[in-house]
């Protein structure tokens, strides 16, 4: 196992990640030193040496901006995915406002431009492996197939259930016992966001990104 990092290097080698993936160059010296308020040039180079030599960058000290970040692709094939942390009771449901900022994932697991993510709360759906607390990819493009796990937004709330029809009514099952059939007659307040198509589930979340206001 490698040398663990200092909380400087790690800031350090998660800002030159950063900076790289948005700039497609990497930072300067004097660019690492002007964000963590680090005067000396020497200093900042001792950084860079023990990142090189713990095994997470390799350096050219002959260039300013010499390093190469091992292991990263310059995010090829990925696409940032809205995360939305707050349902408006109108439409449309969701707004920039209430973007809390984008989680990149690779494009394979998209399919369509327009999917987002919501975060679960509760347990209505542990039958069918969301928990609380996992981010929902939901595909807005699809329309909803019987047995279908759907984003609903119903009056100021919004909830994940399994989508059915019974009787001309939209019934939103629950997998989990101990909740009960939301029946949704024609004319209610509810509009359908999407179709759940993936759940990510972190065991670590780091930073934490704000919960949506989504039951489950």
């Amino acid at each position: 196992m490698s040398e663990p990092l200092t909380n400087l290097e790690t800031s350090v080698y998660q800002y030159l990640l950063d900076f790289t993936a948005e700039n497609t160059y990497q930072p300067s010296i004097r660019d690492i030193g002007a964000r963590f308020k680090i005067k000396s040039t020497k200093t900042v180079s001792d950084l860079l040496q023990s990142l090189t030599r713990k095994g997470y960058i390799e350096r050219d000290p002959a260039r300013s901006r010499g390093v190469r970040l091992l292991g990263f692709a310059g995010a090829i094939n990925t696409q940032p995915v809205p995360f939305y942390g707050k349902i408006n009771s109108t439409e449309p449901a969701l707004t920039p406002e209430n973007r809390e900022g984008f989680i990149t994932v690779d494009r394979r697991f998209l399919p369509s431009n327009d999917t987002f993510m919501l975060r679960a709360k509760g347990e209505a759906m542990v039958g069918r492996g969301i928990n609380d607390g996992d981010y929902l990819l939901v595909d807005p493009s699809g329309k909803p197939a019987e047995r279908d796990i759907v984003a609903v937004r119903m009056g100021n709330d919004a909830t994940i259930r399994t989508y059915t029809r019974k009787n001309g009514s939209v019934v939103l099952q629950p997998a989990n016992i101990s909740e009960k059939d939301i029946v949704l007659e024609p004319g209610a307040d509810f509009h359908v966001l999407g179709i759940v198509c993936g759940v990510f589930r972190p065991f670590c979340d780091n930073p934490p990104m704000p919960r949506a206001t989504l039951t489950s």
